[in-house]
């Protein structure tokens, strides 16, 4: 009988599958005392913030929150799936395909299996149900395929994602109403309401404080790229002729041109006549200079040739000797 029962993939849940759904949900209800506990004190010290007026502690803090509050509800609903499938275990030990009245709850707890962590027994009942229907249906419920049926507040409870800032918002009303607590929101839905900016892009568009000129103006790549060209094209520039406009102001200020141009000339002959006696001075000590270093060298020159006529006699009284 045994190997009929293998054959068709009969007696293979049985009481392991009970022992395991049994210890599941008694953990599970361990669990649920102990996060319960937890989210009074975390939503204790939110209250503590806001009433201090630490909002941004708070709504970072409140994510938190919302996190164990998915994850207790979660917890309360596999406690119902498995005490579920704990009675109708028999079913599922007497029939080869899993029934439609039980796939819901077999395959809400084989996708919560590996996001439980805490509860390492859905694991457990995860494999017997694996070794029961094959791989091809746990990858079906893993995966969240369109032939599957897991409980959607399940999936949405045991999401990674962000909360929306609606929902923080709502909880954080919720402990200021629950503690009794003073608080102005307006500063919390403000932050809430603002959009993330585009950090690798930057603002899309200017501000209406800007004005046009404020506005820094665009460098063509050609320029950058050849700042001789572009220098080459302002000499050109100034070379050219000028329009008519800049010769009528021109004509128009030639009185006034040439009187400073006079001016000019007048100052720079004085300070000519000022730096002339300047000049001559220091010409006059230039040339004495010059004159005491010609005399020092000439008795420099006399008295190597008085040593050299002692160095010669000396000689000779030698050699007479």
């Amino acid at each position: 009988m045994s190997l009929l029962n293998q054959l068709f993939n009969r007696g293979i849940l049985g009481a392991k599958c009970k022992t395991c759904l049994n210890l599941a949900i008694s953990r599970i209800k361990l669990l649920q005392n102990k996060r319960d506990m937890q989210l009074k004190l975390m939503r204790k010290e939110i209250a503590q913030f806001l009433q201090a007026g630490q909002e941004a502690i708070a709504r970072i803090r409140v994510e938190h929150v919302i996190r164990e509050q998915n994850i207790w509800a979660s917890y309360e609903i596999l406690e119902l799936f498995c005490e579920f499938v704990l009675a109708r275990v028999p079913i599922l030990d007497s029939q080869r395909e899993c029934p439609s009245e039980l796939r819901e709850a077999v395959a809400s707890i084989i996708f919560a299996a590996p996001r439980c962590s805490d509860v390492p027994d859905l694991l457990h009942v995860r494999n017997l149900f694996a070794a029961k229907y094959g791989k091809e249906f746990i990858a079906a419920a893993s995966e969240l395929r369109p032939d599957t049926s897991v409980n959607r507040t399940i999936i949405e409870k045991l999401s990674v994602s962000a909360p929306s800032p609606e929902v923080k918002l709502k909880v954080l009303k919720d402990i200021v109403h629950e503690y009794n607590v003073e608080w102005d929101s307006s500063k919390t839905e403000a932050e809430f309401s603002k959009k993330p900016e585009d950090l690798l892009n930057g603002p899309k568009q200017v501000s209406s404080g800007t004005t046009p000129s404020q506005v820094p103006p665009k460098h063509s790549p050609s320029n950058e790229a050849h700042p001789i060209m572009s220098a080459q094209r302002k000499g050109l520039e100034c070379h050219q002729s000028p329009s008519p406009a800049a010769t009528t102001s021109l004509l128009g200020q030639g009185g006034t041109t040439s009187s400073i141009k006079n001016d000019n000339t007048t100052s720079v002959n004085d300070l000519r006549n000022e730096t002339r006696p300047q000049s001559s001075a220091v010409l006059e000590r230039a040339h004495a200079a010059i004159a005491a270093a010609e005399r020092a060298t000439a008795a420099a020159r006399a008295a190597a040739q008085l040593a050299n006529i002692k160095f010669g006699t000396q000689k000779l009284e030698e050699q007479k000797s």
